[in-house]
């Protein structure tokens, strides 16, 4: 077996809800959603894993595709 070149029929797919929802080409998108980030930040007292505040763009892919937003802070680790 070897694994398919390019994205799997089910990710274009996807891919096409969300350009429909949004009416924004993938390649907008996909900008946009790689400028989110998770941010592990680390200290004397412990670290955090904390996501990017979300921008405009960001906010509104996710309520066009009413998908609820990822939570700013993902974990915390006192030292």
């Amino acid at each position: 077996m070897h694994a398919p070149d390019g994205p799997l029929p089910d990710e274009r797919t996807h891919g096409r809800v969300v350009e429909r929802q949004t009416s924004q080409t993938w390649r907008t998108l996909a900008r946009d959603l790689n400028r989110l980030h998770l941010v592990t930040l680390e200290g004397a007292a412990g670290s955090v894993i904390q996501t990017t505040t979300l921008s405009d763009a960001q906010r509104a892919i996710d309520t066009a595709c009413e998908t609820p937003p990822p939570p700013p802070i993902t974990a915390i680790s006192p030292a």
